[in-house]
């Protein structure tokens, strides 16, 4: 046996490893205390949760989470303890999970044995691996097709159709173009540092996960394709060159984490994402935008299927659902299935509450590619889309040099950026608000589907959306006007009424924009709030009203205001669920107008919470799917539930049978 051959058996006899490793989760039984225990602000676990996240991820939380509540049990760091006798078992960690109480790491046969053995540990998965879709770049469109664009002081060069088809350009005439903002974006790598619309952008901080350092820029070891796809996204969301490119966000601070490793044919592995979330969460970072999809490979174990798009599967849907659990706007492309076997949205575009936005072209045309819903347990998705056909960005490896592309991680961006505006209109919105506004002034919300979802986002339009803010003296409305047409509104008022008739006015006051509109709402009542605005026109000798029919409706106990340009049905009606008595899952039926706000909650017959669902109705028949288990995702025990639908401050409640 040559010598060279001999040296290379011996070091995997010797070592005790396999000629391949294989990635796992290994998931711990407790943090040193139990989940069911009480957690003390004073223990020593909880300030140093604390101590990992910045203040400005603690005012985020503060948003949607009680003071009481901030830090939650998903926050403890995973046991020094355990990771100690991890490690001794010669395993070198890839990745520790506070939030899954997991680590990750590549194991041999014989360590998979020697971890299953020890007895904090839970259990062991493999780790699934996920693909984002190749998206080669497009040629220049032919010069009938390439539009060119510029409004007031800005040249948004060939990129003004991409933005302009979300009606960007009206709001970064007011001033508005993200500053306050901090997004971060996970993606393959970004080459930012020389190109003309990059070079200047403001990068808080960025880490490689793939390599476990600080640059996210291609290095030894990478691929010269690693950061081409990342440094694309980054430039159509902030990218800033007068007369070539301009990005929505073009004024926000950024957080990049390289999780995709090209090495390994465009995947990228589940665990990496998950922990770049975790760290950007806790650095303070408001939106998040990923271009993540998964694909179908021939090792079972390491695949999802679309009976797992339901929201509570794969680890990276769990993760975007943590991060906005803690207050964090979770966006994510919805995939390039569309016109392929698959077909339908991937991972984590699958989430409740994370905005999957689909693909349309320049003239709001869904394209082919772009991946269709619903969900496998039959919700609405994707949320929203935007330009992702021919989309103008930065090339690599250049200082100057642009090209097109198509693909949902090109219009994942452009919905990016509308919600950076619009949270930097608004600072004190939190990301539930966000989201049901940047849904709602979609043009597709009356009658969302399963391949636009509620339409075209539009920066201009969810800035116009009126908002309330909850103040230490009480709710204050908010209206802009930024569409005008260059005229100043005059005497701008707000006719509210909670009942069918009698509307009251009140004066609403001009900030220090001209746009920008405000009032004291003088009243603390709880029900069912209707509103319409108008105003003067004086250039034209005209009133406006907003909108033109129908009204803005507020559950004013809940401070979300929802638009109802129709007419509401007569009656609310709930189904009786199907199948009843059921085994495995059920479907509960309810009609509702569109847009307005559900609550559907099943209890025990103890009268005890055990699962909720929160639905943004469309028109007709809305369906939820309940598959036995409690908010925790624990199997709930056979017996008699009971299930109660709150629409208009109403209720309705139904029996049902659980068989196991």
């Amino acid at each position: 046996m040559p010598k060279k051959i001999f040296l290379i058996v011996a070091f995997f006899l010797f070592s005790g490893l396999s000629f391949a490793q294989t990635k796992y989760m290994i998931y711990f039984k407790d943090k040193g205390i139990k989940p069911s225990q009480s957690l003390s602000k004073s223990s020593s676990l909880y300030m140093k949760a604390e101590s990992l996240l910045s203040q400005r991820s603690i005012e985020r939380r503060r948003k949607v989470m009680a003071e009481d509540s901030l830090i939650t049990y998903e926050d403890l760091p995973v046991s020094e303890n355990y990771i100690h006798s991890v490690e001794n078992l010669g395993i070198n960690i890839s990745n520790v999970l506070k939030w899954f109480n997991a680590v990750s790491a590549y194991l041999t046969d014989r360590q998979l044995k020697k971890v299953l053995e020890l007895p904090f540990v839970e259990k062991v998965e493999k780790v699934k691996v996920l693909y984002m879709p190749d998206e080669p770049l497009s040629p220049e469109p032919p010069g009938g097709l390439r539009k060119t664009g510029s409004t007031g002081e800005l040249d948004y060069g060939s990129s003004f159709t991409q933005v302009n088809l979300s009606e960007v350009p009206q709001v970064h005439r007011k001033g508005i173009s993200g500053k306050g903002v901090i997004i971060g974006i996970l993606d393959s790598g970004f080459d930012w540092e020389e190109h003309e619309s990059l070079k200047d952008k403001v990068v808080i901080a960025e880490h490689d996960f793939v390599f476990n350092d600080s640059i996210t820029a291609n290095q030894a070891g990478d691929v010269p394709s690693q950061d081409v796809h990342g440094t694309a996204v980054f430039s159509i969301l902030a990218g800033y060159a007068p007369g070539h490119l301009i990005g929505p966000a073009y004024s926000a601070g950024f957080i990049l984490s390289k999780t995709e490793d090209v090495r390994s044919e465009t995947h990228v592995e589940e665990d990496n994402y998950a922990a770049a979330l975790e760290w950007m969460e806790g650095m303070g970072v408001d939106i998040t935008s990923s271009s993540l999809g998964y694909n179908i490979f021939d090792d079972p174990e390491a695949s999802y299927t679309y009976a797992d798009m339901n929201g509570k599967t794969a680890i990276v849907t769990k993760a975007a659902e943590l991060a906005f659990k803690r207050g964090v706007l979770t966006i994510t492309a919805a995939g390039n299935e569309g016109n392929n076997s698959w077909h339908y949205i991937t991972a984590p575009a699958d989430g409740f509450n994370t905005i999957a936005v689909g693909a349309v072209s320049m003239n709001n045309n869904v394209a082919a590619f772009s991946s269709r819903g619903p969900t496998a347990d039959g919700r609405i998705k994707p949320d929203v889309v935007a330009q992702g056909v021919l989309d103008y960005e930065a090339v690599a490896h250049s200082s100057n040099r642009y090209t097109y592309g198509d693909g949902t991680s090109f219009a994942t961006p452009i919905a990016s950026g509308c919600a950076a505006l619009l949270l930097s209109a608004y600072p004190y919105l939190n990301n539930v608000e966000m989201r049901k506004i940047l849904l709602l002034s979609s043009d597709n919300a009356r009658t969302p589907d399963s391949s636009r979802g509620y339409g075209l986002v539009s920066a201009l339009k969810a800035i116009e959306y009126p908002n309330i803010e909850n103040t230490a003296a009480g709710l204050v409305l908010h209206k802009a006007f930024l569409d005008s047409n260059g005229v100043k509104p005059e005497s701008v008022k707000m006719f509210y009424s909670f009942s069918d008739s009698n509307f009251t006015s009140l004066q609403l006051l001009g900030q220090n924009s001209t746009a920008f509109y405000a009032a004291s709402l003088p009243f603390n009542q709880t029900g069912h709030l209707r509103f319409y605005f108008t105003y003067s026109d004086s250039s034209q000798g005209r009133s406006v009203r907003v909108p033109q029919t129908g009204s803005f409706n507020m559950d004013a106990d809940s401070i979300n205001v929802i638009v109802n340009p129709g007419t509401p049905p007569e009656s609310y009606h709930l189904s009786q669920n199907y199948p009843n008595p059921f085994n495995r899952a059920t479907k509960i039926d309810f009609a509702a107008p569109a847009n307005a706000d559900a609550r559907i909650t099943i209890y025990n017959l103890l009268g005890q919470k055990v699962f909720t669902f929160n639905v943004l109705t469309k028109n007709g028949t809305n369906t939820v799917l309940w598959n036995g288990v409690d908010e925790k995702g624990s199997e709930c025990s056979s017996g008699i539930y009971l299930y109660s639908l709150k629409l208009n401050g109403n209720f309705y409640s139904k029996k049902m049978v659980l068989l196991k």
